[in-house]
């Protein structure tokens, strides 16, 4: 099935496997598909030209936003000129099997950007490229509340948590929380111990990895 875009809003995807998946019939969802969308990383699959055959719902919410990356009939646009012709370098160093990184910088939304050869083969021509866009923040993962709960973190010392996933410092957090700076280090005293963290770098580390799933649409049930 052929993605269209229209206005920058993705209507289909294409299977990401070549003949889709074996067990897959005419009027089942690609299941690689349904995986990708689940992710909190924005995954575009392209051509050299910019022509999008599939997108995530990360990838989608990022075009629609409209800030550095957009899609207008079925291609993918860069919102700066300088930045466009950064991504087309890339893209085509992707035809020749290479990868690459970009910074695309965004009006307070700057966008790491990995551009990934698919399925090249050496004295062949790369047809399809793969772009992983960075996710928004180690806390924006779908699984960052469990880890609270499970960790029995209060609401207070999960939005301390969060603030130092930030990279904010303790005396920013006691001014955005209106709280003395001690009381700040308290919070993080308790976040240590209660999550078997040895100090506020391993504490960051262990959101850090947690898994990059996306956060559920609004109205959905943990």
């Amino acid at each position: 099935m052929q993605t269209m875009l229209d206005n920058g809003l993705l209507n289909a995807s294409l299977p990401l496997a070549p003949g889709g998946l074996d067990a897959a019939t005419d009027n089942e969802p690609d299941l690689m598909a349904l995986l990708m969308d689940e992710l909190a990383h924005g995954v575009l699959v392209i051509n050299v030209q910019g022509r999008i055959f599939h997108a995530n719902q990360a990838a989608r919410r990022e075009l629609a936003r409209g800030l550095v990356l957009n899609a207008s009939h079925g291609e993918l646009k860069v919102v700066s000129s300088t930045d466009a012709a950064a991504l087309q370098l890339a893209l085509g160093k992707a035809v020749d099997g290479k990868r690459s990184l970009l910074k695309l910088p965004g009006n307070g939304s700057d966008i790491m950007l990995a551009v990934i050869p698919l399925n090249w083969q050496a004295g062949a021509p790369c047809e399809r490229i793969a772009l992983f866009l960075s996710r928004p923040g180690v806390c924006d993962s779908g699984v960052f509340g469990s880890f609270a709960r499970s960790h029995g973190l209060t609401h207070t010392e999960e939005q301390v948590l969060a603030s130092l996933c930030r990279c904010l410092s303790t005396p920013e957090i006691a001014l955005q929380m209106k709280v003395a700076v001690s009381t700040v280090r308290s919070h993080v005293r308790s976040l240590c111990i209660k999550t078997g963290s040895s100090g506020v770098r391993e504490l960051v580390n262990r959101v850090a990895i947690l898994p990059p799933i996306a956060p559920l649409p609004l109205g959905q049930v943990h």
